[in-house]
Parts: C-alpha cells; sequence; structure tokens
C-alpha cells in the first residue's frame, strides 16, 4: 500500500516498498523557550534554520508545528507553510490540535500534505476527516479515543479499525491516505510499552496493510543517551511494519539506523544507496580534514 504526498514540484511515497520515510521533527516549539519567544514576535528566522539543518540530514518531509502560548497560531502556521515551500520542495505534514490552524494550512499549501493527527474521538473524526477529504490530504491517525489511550495492542487494533472504517465508509478517503501511529510510549515509564507499540505494529500491518508512523523520540524519553534507544528501536520497528517515522532528522546516528534497515530489509537495491551515502560522507571528509604541514 502507497501513500503518496507531494510538494508543488516533488512527490515521496510511503510504503514498505520504499525507503522508510524521515519525518523531521525540528520545525516545533514544544519544549523551546527561545523559539516561542521568536514566534510570538513573528520571527521565523528559526524555522529557516531548521529547515536547512533537516533537508541537509536527509529528511524526506517536514512536519510543521506552530503551536505555543500566546501566539497566533492561524497566521504562523500559513506563515511557516509559505515559507518552507520557498526554501525546499519536500512535502510537508501538518500539525495541529486546531481544526481553523489545520484548514488554513491546507489552504495555504500547494500539493498534497500529511495531517497530523484524528484520534478515534467521534468529535475528531467528524471534523477533521471533512477538512481532509476536500483538500485531498492524508492523515496520521491514532488509535486513542475519548475514555482511553489502551496499553492492549488488540485494544489499539479496534480503535485503528474505527477510524478506517469511519473515514473509507462515511467520508470516502481511500485507505492508502490513512497512516496509522501505534502510539510509542517510553521505555523509561514501563519497558514492556516498547514491546507493546511493536506488537500493534504488527498486528496493524497483518490486518490491514496500511502505513504507519509515530513520534520516535517518545520512545527514549526520560532516558540517558537517548540517539542510542532511537537508533535501536527504529529498525526493529521498521522491521515489524513501521514505514515512517517522525524523528529527528538531523542526527546521522538515527538516520543511518534507518538506511541501514532499508539494506537489511530489501529496500534498497543493491544497496545502492547505502553505497552512495558512504561515499558522500566519505568524501566530504577529505574535503574538511585540515592540510597536513608541509
Amino acid at each position: 500500500m502507497e501513500t503518496v504526498l507531494r510538494s508543488a514540484s516533488k512527490e515521496v511515497v510511503i510504503g514498505n516498498g520504499h525507503p522508510f520515510c524521515i519525518i523531521g521533527e525540528r520545525i516545533n516549539p514544544t519544549g523551546r523557550k527561545i523559539f516561542q519567544e521568536q514566534l510570538r514576535r513573528g520571527d521565523l528566522s528559526r524555522v529557516e534554520i531548521d529547515i536547512d539543518q533537516q533537508v541537509a540530514g536527509g529528511a524526506m518531509v517536514l512536519d510543521i508545528n506552530m503551536g505555543a502560548p500566546l501566539v497566533d497560531e492561524t497566521e504562523l502556521m500559513v506563515s511557516a507553510v509559505k515559507l518552507t515551500q520557498s526554501r525546499t520542495d519536500l512535502p510537508l505534514c501538518l500539525d495541529s490540535s486546531i481544526v481553523e490552524v489545520l484548514e488554513a494550512g491546507l489552504a495555504a499549501y500547494e500539493g498534497k500534505a500529511l495531517v497530523n493527527s484524528v484520534t478515534a474521538e467521534d468529535e475528531r473524526l467528524d471534523v477533521i476527516l471533512p477538512l481532509v477529504r476536500r483538500y485531498n490530504a492524508a492523515i496520521i491517525a491514532l488509535p486513542n479515543d475519548e475514555t482511553e489511550i489502551p496499553e492492549d495492542p488488540r485494544r489499539r487494533l479496534e480503535l485503528a479499525r474505527k477510524i478506517i472504517d469511519v473515514a473509507t465508509g462515511r467520508f470516502g478517503i481511500p485507505i492508502e491516505d490513512i497512516v496509522i501511529d501505534p502510539l510509542a510510549m517510553p521505555v523509561g515509564a514501563d519497558t514492556s510499552l516498547v514491546s507493546k507499540t511493536l506488537e500493534t505494529i504488527s498486528l496493524i500491518s497483518a490486518e490491514f496493510g496500511v502505513n504507519m508512523t509515530l513520534g520516535a523520540s517518545n520512545v527514549s524519553f526520560g532516558m540517558p543517551d537517548r540517539i542510542s534507544i532511537g537508533a535501536a528501536f527504529l529498525p526493529i520497528a521498521s522491521a515489524a511494519g513501521l514505514t515512517s517515522a517522525i524523528m529527528d532528522a538531523r542526527s546521522p546516528e538515527l538516520v543511518r539506523a534507518c538506511k541501514a534497515a532499508d539494506l537489511l530489509l530489501n529496500r534498497d537495491d543493491w544497496g545502492a544507496a547505502w553505497i552512495a551515502a558512504h561515499r558522500a560522507q566519505a568524501a566530504a571528509q577529505v574535503q574538511t580534514a585540515p592540510t597536513a604541514a608541509t
């Protein structure tokens, strides 16, 4: 199953037969006090830096979230979408819990976006899915509802089934445009939670074959050496059926882990991408190496 995202000039396909899709998480002010203050002043210079660093790191899609205290999130979303599309041709994932913000961002966007996110709550389904249909977008859906964020993988499967049934049956959204988030939980809170996420991925993949994504940094939250945890988790999740992740595309360790998984899972024909990346890195190191004294 292939989920196709587009900018004005570039297409990215998420699916098992394609490279693992790296969705850059960085354009998000959560936990970034200086960035939040800049946004309150209408200063988007940090967004430009985040765009450039993530593109250079290997992002294939960029997530945009402008949610910060005391800002006009709708205005900032529109400005960030326009700025990002002027600076890169990567497709975008528009991330907000406010419907009006999503609608404004979709109206400003040129292409087919990914919308992050909708839950299995009836009210959220009723307000966001018509918007997704109107703008021909794809969506990230989370299997939790008004009553719970379930730990049981089979309950998550039930809620994923509900979202898929409502989206395809009531609103006519193609199933390939539904990307499920299997709910990544922090291993530091309970070491069994990651196994439950992996079981959820396997169950959803087996029953529906839909694409899946998650916030990779959630897994290592609260633990030391978070990058090592993420670099171990992503290939395991990819083998279980995860086809993309919202992650720190600036981290060479995380990006290399995804690329290595592509190679080992036969998503990189003849290892061409792995070899090309290695050669590019070696060439860059030669260019930046200090000249030996003569």
